[in-house]
Parts: C-alpha cells; structure tokens; sequence
C-alpha cells in the first residue's frame, strides 16, 4: 500500500524535471529584447521600467511588438 503511494510521487518528481519552466525567456527573445533597449531614448529609469514591463509581457507569451504596443497603449 505505502510502496505504491510512493512510486506515484516519484513519478510526479519526474514529470517535473522534464518539463521546461515558462517562466523564463529564451535566448532569441533576451536578444531581440537587448536590441529593442537599446533603440530606445528614455532615461535610465524609464528603461528599467519599460524593460521590466517587456518582460512580464513577453513570459506570458506575448511577441516583442505585442508587448511594446500593450504597454505604449496604458
């Protein structure tokens, strides 16, 4: 009875480890983010916080211009 509860979470275990976290960007996006920042002309702060921004949009899946325009909009 104990030895199978157990088996089943090792098995959730596994089926953690395999599966890639969403909440990171991918190397691509770091990239293409990077190049954006560094087109625009704001002051220190207005970067960071627009960069901050970008990255929050873009984790949820939103494409570079997608998320541009989202925050551009508020």
């Amino acid at each position: 009875m104990y030895g199978n509860k157990k088996m089943k979470s090792d098995e959730k275990t596994e089926e953690k480890s395999t599966t890639k976290s969403s909440g990171k960007l991918s190397d691509k996006q770091k990239a293409d983010l990077k190049k954006h920042m560094d087109k625009l002309e704001m002051s220190t702060s207005e970067k960071k916080s627009h960069r901050m921004k970008m990255m929050a949009q873009m984790r949820k899946g939103k494409s570079l211009k997608k998320a541009h325009s989202a925050i551009m909009e508020k």
